[in-house]
């Protein structure tokens, strides 16, 4: 029988808890004003997308990457999040279109995905992207272009591989912390 060990967020929070109340407790700290994240609470809560369909609900045939009007989508940022590129790709052609646009705001991010994309309106079938807030607005896209909208996996990014691979293929020519002009 010995004696229990309390847990590391028990220590810690009993340490900001006597900070609060005057006490230097945190002084002893390695990383002394940097609070401890505790691992309780990972949820986002700055909104969800509303809406949002998942890739397991996606048609079959899309995997197969044998017709054109498969989408994938995403952006690129740029140093400082200044320049923005959204990029989109068939997944069975390759065929690719990027554009640069002015903010990763959801409203701007689906007109400029609408306006690229409208010329095709007929021969689309899907898109699908990350679960980036930027992609909120994306039943507005899907109704202007009169298609279904899916959304990868948290972390997933090889869900979207033709598109992560375009996006490689730009970070050759404008590495991370460039600024896109």
């Amino acid at each position: 029988m010995g004696l229990k060990c309390p847990c590391e967020e028990l220590i810690y929070r009993h340490i900001w808890e006597d900070k609060r109340h005057g006490g230097d407790l945190y002084k002893c700290l390695r990383h002394k004003n940097k609070k401890y994240a505790s691992r309780g609470r990972k949820n986002d809560y700055r909104g969800r997308i509303v809406g949002l369909v998942s890739i397991d609900k996606r048609p079959a045939i899309v995997d197969k990457k044998e017709r054109f009007g498969d989408l994938e989508v995403d952006l690129v940022i740029g140093k400082d999040h200044k320049g923005k590129l959204l990029t989109i790709n068939d997944r069975a052609t390759n065929q690719s279109w990027i554009r640069k646009i002015g903010s990763k705001n959801s409203d701007e991010v689906a007109a400029a995905i609408v306006e690229t994309l409208l010329p095709y309106k007929g021969l689309l079938k899907t898109i699908t992207s990350d679960n980036g807030r930027e992609f909120a607005d994306h039943v507005i896209v899907a109704k202007a272009l009169g298609i279904k909208y899916y959304f990868a996996h948290p972390y997933h990014s090889w869900e979207r591989g033709a598109n992560e691979n375009m996006n490689g293929l730009i970070r050759q020519f404008i590495p991370k912390g460039a600024k896109i002009e």
